[in-house]
This record gives C-alpha cells, structure tokens and sequence, in this order.
C-alpha cells in the first residue's frame, strides 16, 4: 500500500480505506470493496461528466454521452489501473492469486473504483479529482471527434440498410457473484449471430456488438 500511495501521489489519513479498497471479495465477502466500488463508479462518472463539459463545450448530449462511456467503460479503467501498478497492491484469496487474479480485468476495474471512493471518503473530491481529473483529461483530450460505441454504430449500420436494430440476448450468467461472467449474443436480422462473454451485461454487448460489426465490414 506504501508503493501504491506514493504512485498515485496521495497519503491516506485512514489506512483502513485504502486497505478496504483493496480487498477482494475472496478476501472478506461482508468487508470488501463492493461498497466503496459502488461510490467510486458514481463519483469517477460525475468528474468525467465534469471535465467533458469543460472540454466540449459546442457538443451536444449525444455527443458527449459517447465520449464518457468511452472514458469510463472497463477497458479504460483497466489501463488506469495497470499504470499504477494496481494489481500488485490487490488483497486476493487463494483462489484469485492462484488464477492471476492480480492481472484480471474485473479485478482491477473494480478496484480502481473503490479506490476512487475511497479517495473521496479520506480527502473529500478535492481527493478525487486529483486523482481523476490530470489522467482522464489527458484520455479525454487525445480524441477529436465523439467517438462511436460499438452498438450505436452496429445499429447505424443495420439502420443504412434498412434492417430492424439488433436484437441482444442473455445466454447464459455464470461464475460466483463476486466474478459473474455473461454471455450475449447479438443477432442482425440475415447475418449469422455473434456471441461474446464479459463480467458485465453491457460489456458483454458492447464487444458482442463489435466482433458483428467487424465480421459485417469485412
């Protein structure tokens, strides 16, 4: 944890937070990060909300509504938290540090929301946004145009040629509730289906969305 304060350039007054934000829920199922996680999405979403609309300021709500889902979706979460060496400061049970949990997606998109919550309940958003505002601001900066997620530009290709949207079903949920896994498959009205696993339903989609999307174009 003292390697962990000093990448991230923040000293907690109450240890105890930053240690809860780091412990898995196969450490402790009724003390691990799930609640601080729960806040931390909250408070990561409204700062990013934040720095958009200082940033885009002639963009609509469309608009900017793509760029934070770009900016808050697991992938990027996942990147933040490999930059500072995260997954090396991670309380995991056996079972997750035998699977390298330390390295696991889920793992560390969850845990860099906790930590944001964290921050916030030991320093208050003046915590928070120090954290968030210099690495989002500089992700938020390095694309020009609103990007597209993969289901709106799946549907908009479906919509151009005059076929129904895309039509997502749950195939399956599986794994433990602290490490569920769905799998949804996408279907467009004449193709063959695609079908894709995440530890998030709306993950899942996106990426279901996007493997259609590239077998379509190709």
């Amino acid at each position: 944890m003292e390697s962990l304060q000093q990448r991230i350039g923040y000293r907690f007054r109450d240890s105890g937070l930053l240690k809860l934000a780091l412990t898995h829920p196969s450490v402790a199922k009724q003390q691990s990060n799930q609640r601080l996680e729960f806040l931390g999405d909250a408070i990561l979403g409204a700062i990013v909300a934040r720095i958009l609309y200082d940033l885009y300021k002639d963009e609509q709500e469309g608009e900017l509504a793509r760029r934070h889902a770009a900016l808050v979706r697991g992938e990027t979460l996942t990147a933040v938290a490999r930059e500072i060496g995260l997954g090396e400061a991670l309380q995991l049970g056996a079972s997750e540090t035998q699977g390298q949990g330390r390295d696991n997606a889920s793992n560390l998109e969850d845990a860099l929301e906790a930590l944001v919550g964290a921050l916030m309940l030991d320093g208050g958003m003046a915590a928070a946004e120090a954290f968030v505002i210099p690495r989002w601001t500089q992700m938020a900066q390095q694309t020009l145009t609103a990007p597209k997620d993969a289901k709106t530009a799946l549907q908009e290709w479906a919509q151009a040629r005059g076929l129904p949207v895309p039509v997502y079903r749950l195939v399956e949920a599986a794994g433990p509730a602290h490490a569920p896994q769905f799998t949804i498959e996408v279907t467009v009205q004449g193709y063959p289906p695609a079908e894709a696993q995440a530890a998030s339903k709306r993950q899942a989609e996106q990426l279901a969305a996007g493997m259609l999307l590239q077998r379509l174009i190709n």
